[in-house]
């Protein structure tokens, strides 16, 4: 005869025990990873969605207010000096559009927690609200470009720089990468349309590099990228590399046009 074997119930349980510890374990697991997807579900897509139809409703926003329609559009920023009084540099733009009229004075400053600018790249398909500073609860992440506060406003001798998200958040910057020399950025404004060609590009830079939207725009971290003239610039900045915040991505361009609304 065989021998019997001898099951000992101490070790069933310590077996039983095991197996919930890793039952547990996994349902654990399980749950972290659907709370991660869940969170990355509304940092890669909810907030974009929302910011996108924000920024949307804001752009057709100052559109009826500059028509006369009412609505929360908001007014046109003022640095204290008008830019009527500002004199062309060379190679820049003129004081004048076609038909010879004077560029118009800046309007009263603005509401702050509202857009006053609308800026278009028809290259990359997109149509933002500008607002000014460049806070992420309060411009940033609702979609909008900012506008960096001490630059100049649009159309004026100097640099009129702005920032926007490349990824999450509307990520309207997402692609500037792809701008190329002469596409052209416009900037609407209650008063006028502001015309920019896309001149250089900064691939890379030190987040602190604070001289890429100096008045005359030149790296200081990279300073054979820039400029050694006064003109009329337009500098847009994001993150890069995607999905990271370490350094800057620089993008210069210059006024070519002006046409009053």
């Amino acid at each position: 005869m065989g021998r019997v074997r001898v099951v000992r119930h101490s070790g069933l349980r310590r077996r039983a025990a095991r197996r919930r510890v890793l039952w547990g374990g996994g349902e654990a697991l399980v749950t972290v990873g659907a709370v991660l997807l869940l969170l990355v579900v509304h940092q890669m897509w909810w907030t974009n969605r929302e910011a996108r139809a924000g920024a949307e409703r804001e752009v057709r926003a100052l559109e009826r207010s500059w028509d006369g329609g009412g609505g929360e559009g908001g007014g046109e920023p003022r640095t204290g000096v008008p830019a009527a009084s500002d004199p062309p540099a060379s190679g820049a733009a003129s004081g004048r559009s076609a038909g010879g009229a004077r560029r118009p004075a800046a309007a009263p400053a603005p509401d702050w927690s509202k857009a006053y600018a609308i800026l278009t790249v028809p290259r990359l398909n997109l149509r933002v609200p500008v607002a000014e500073g460049i806070s992420r609860s309060g411009v940033l992440n609702k979609g909008y470009v900012g506008h960096y506060p001490g630059t100049q406003q649009p159309g004026q001798a100097g640099n009129f720089a702005l920032a926007g998200h490349r990824n999450t958040h509307g990520e309207p910057f997402r692609y500037i990468n792809r701008l190329e020399p002469k596409d052209t950025i416009r900037v609407e404004t209650r008063s006028a349309t502001y015309t920019y060609a896309v001149d250089r590009t900064l691939r890379q830079t030190a987040a602190r590099d604070s001289g890429v939207i100096l008045p005359i725009p030149r790296s200081t971290v990279r300073p054979d990228h820039g400029y050694d003239e006064p003109g009329y610039y337009l500098t847009l900045t994001t993150c890069t590399p995607e999905y990271t915040s370490k350094y800057r991505l620089v993008v210069w361009g210059k006024l070519v046009s002006m046409r009053p609304r």
